[in-house]
């Protein structure tokens, strides 16, 4: 019989690992931290710290995905329909997501950051239109989700290049309309 569930212990040491993680990144950049840093505040040694990440940008990268689902609240997006309110919670997550992060200095890692918002919110769109459309699977609307991640993205960077003169949420509400209808003027200007 196989065992579907993940030892509570495993568990608590992987989120021990992330959360000391998360406190050196508080004080130190990216760059400076080690393992023996990790390994040190986390109170467990390296083989352990192998066991759960194959190294250090492994665990940046799920350490940056977790926070981000934990931003996005994924449960919510899983539950609720591609609207306004969903543009608007997902846009405004990604901007406080990217906000927290500059505090953190993590430069030279844009692209990994880039990368993992852009790939978590092609997820989170593409199981939203799914289940708007009520199916299994579809390949336009993969492209589609794909296209919304990488637009949404750019926006958010395009609104921190503003240095932030407007809120997220009134950032993104002008677009919104445009984005439902399909980009239809004829039905937005009726």
């Amino acid at each position: 019989m196989t065992q579907s569930k993940i030892d509570p212990r495993v568990l608590r040491t992987r989120k021990l690992i992330m959360d000391s993680f998360i406190e050196l990144s508080g004080k130190k950049e990216f760059k400076d931290i080690t393992i023996k840093d990790i390994t040190t505040e986390a109170m467990i040694n390296r083989a352990t710290f192998y066991y759960h990440f194959e190294d250090i940008y492994d665990l940046l990268e799920k350490v940056l995905s977790e926070v981000l689902l934990v931003n996005l609240n994924y449960d919510f997006y899983q539950n609720d329909e591609l609207n306004e309110e969903a543009f608007v919670h997902i846009f405004k997550a990604i901007t406080n997501f990217q906000t927290s992060l500059s505090s953190r200095c993590h430069r030279g890692y844009e692209e990994t950051i880039a990368r993992i918002i852009r790939d978590q919110l092609e997820v989170v769109f593409y199981k939203m239109l799914l289940k708007q459309r009520n199916i299994k699977e579809d390949e336009s609307l993969k492209v589609t989700a794909v296209l919304l991640s990488w637009g949404i993205y750019g926006a958010s960077v395009e609104w921190r290049r503003r240095s932030n003169q407007i809120s997220p949420e009134a950032f993104i509400q002008s677009a919104v309309p445009y984005i439902l209808s399909g980009i239809d003027f004829r039905s937005i200007n009726e």
